[in-house]
């Protein structure tokens, strides 16, 4: 999609969310004895950070993320590096503002800009983005990126010595942009990338060279194997029952040994990358996934997912957003069966309406964020950036406060969770905070990490338990906290409560 931007959370004392609280800044970071930000982050031991490590599917048939303690994780962040350059600062603002996710797109054509040349700066400029990331806590999903497959075509993405066009006409269509995919060049080129072997080798030795070159790094999450995948529509583009064939055949076939080659490929670097499958933007549009199950070869257990997009393509096109339309019910019967059957956690890449001003996109947004609260194990709102009017993606306005109608994607959170996650709300009229959890085996030696955002409780905030014995409760600062339930008996049901301090003047 379009270059859209941010959200908030400020992080407790545990690292993936590693916050740098608001009030300290990114200087306030801990650092360990070498500099490298790797000790703690406000009192955090680096061994507790919670890096994923392993899956946990919950009676409701949701599958987690998991940490080496067992704890269940939430992931919730932004996108960013489409056009712009990545700075220290972004991945400090990223973590001041409670976020433990960047989503990092990149591009084929910026790491292989001529044929068998790598761009050996391009890539140092990657590992040192994941090394502000190890320093503030932040876990980064490397995004494949592409848009209309690539420049050949006005966008970014393939480089323009991997398109074949044969020859095929091209008309650029400036008022909408996703149309130009249908444009008969287009359509070749997809078919070349997917069904030529010199095109295909290119790629895997691609992505194994970024893998090679960020392999190891512990803000390391994982890999986007290929944005918003597309290919050749036979037929009427615009007739609907032809594009749902045409995805289908696309995903049972073509992109399905794509993604094959793609997981091979990276594997030969690295085996411990956490690996993404995207359907095709149908999603959206209610179209279930046609994807097969993939075998993962790395040593152990299976480390895949999968990775949705979240759009309203009646929104896309510029109009308020229709409740009455069950775009969102739609959404979560056509994403519920692949991940359920496979066992794997979603994680929703890009998501969030141009502009939230309007009343039906407002109510979109805060539906967007409940719904996936039901069955995503993460999300990366599109996109890192700032608008005057509120829009352009954007999750901030030009002051850098929440968009209007955005504040929801700002709100507390439990990044990770010491027993079986239940129920999490927040109320904005009285600023209250309310997560419920099952305890398990994890409960009594883990810690449960509350994000509780200065966007929300800028005096900070108290913290109750009931449903378990005396809780040990440690605050981190005023944007978050960590606590842990040694009394509580496995299967109890235990209430985290967290209520606004009054602001200090």
């Amino acid at each position: 999609m379009h270059p859209r931007r941010t959200a908030a959370i400020l992080g407790l004392g545990l690292a993936l969310l590693c916050a740098v609280l608001p009030t300290a800044g990114p200087a306030a970071a801990a650092r360990a004895p070498d500099g490298s930000g790797a000790a703690a982050v406000h009192g955090t031991p680096a061994a507790d950070r919670p890096l994923p490590t392993g899956t946990v599917t919950t009676p409701d048939g949701r599958t987690y993320l998991t940490d080496r303690h067992g704890r269940a994780l939430r992931l919730r962040g932004l996108n960013l590096g489409k056009n712009e350059k990545v700075t220290e600062k972004d991945l400090a603002r990223l973590a001041d503002d409670g976020f433990n996710l960047l989503r990092l797109t990149i591009q084929w054509e910026r790491v292989e800009p001529r044929r068998g040349h790598y761009d050996t700066t391009y890539l140092s400029s990657l590992r040192q983005i994941m090394g502000w990331a190890d320093r503030y806590g932040v876990l980064v999903l490397v995004d494949w990126h592409q848009d209309v497959y690539g420049p050949a075509f006005g966008h970014h993405g393939i480089p323009a010595w991997a398109t074949r066009t044969d020859g095929l006409p091209f008309e650029p269509d400036p008022d909408d942009w996703f149309a130009e995919y249908f444009q008969p060049a287009v359509q070749a080129a997809f078919t070349h990338l997917y069904d030529d072997r010199d095109l295909r080798a290119a790629q895997a030795a691609a992505y194994a060279e970024v893998a090679t070159a960020l392999r190891g790094h512990r803000s390391l999450l994982g890999y986007d194997l290929f944005n918003e995948p597309f290919g050749p529509v036979p037929g009427d583009p615009t007739d609907p029952a032809a594009r749902i064939r045409a995805s289908a055949t696309l995903e049972r076939g073509r992109l399905a040994a794509m993604y094959r080659r793609l997981i091979g490929a990276v594997r030969t670097a690295d085996p411990d990358a956490w690996l993404f499958v995207e359907p095709t933007v149908l999603v959206g549009e209610g179209v279930p996934t046609r994807l097969p199950g993939f075998t993962d070869p790395r040593p152990g257990a299976d480390r895949l997912g999968f990775a949705p997009h979240y759009y309203d393509t009646a929104v896309e096109a510029g109009a308020d957003w229709d409740p009455t339309s069950r775009f969102v019910e739609r959404y979560e019967a056509a994403v519920g069966a692949y991940p359920a059957a496979h066992r794997l956690p979603v994680l929703v890449g890009e998501w969030g309406p141009p502009q939230a001003v309007t009343p039906g996109n407002a109510e979109l947004f805060r539906r967007q964020v409940a719904s996936m609260d039901r069955f995503a194990a993460g999300w990366a709102l599109w996109y890192d950036c700032r608008a005057r009017d509120g829009g352009g993606y954007c999750a901030y306005d030009a002051d850098g406060r929440p968009a209007p109608g955005k504040r929801p994607a700002f709100a507390p959170y439990a990044p990770a969770v010491a027993g079986v996650p239940g129920s999490e709300s927040y109320a904005p009229s009285t600023r209250t905070y309310t997560l419920t959890l099952t305890a398990d085996r994890t409960t009594r030696r883990a810690w449960t990490l509350l994000s509780l955002p200065a966007t929300a409780f800028p005096g900070g905030a108290r913290v109750a338990v009931t449903g378990a014995g005396p809780a040990v409760v440690v605050h981190s600062g005023p944007g978050g906290a960590r606590l842990r339930l040694p009394a509580a008996a496995p299967g109890a049901t235990v209430r985290v409560t967290a209520t606004a301090r009054p602001a200090a003047r």
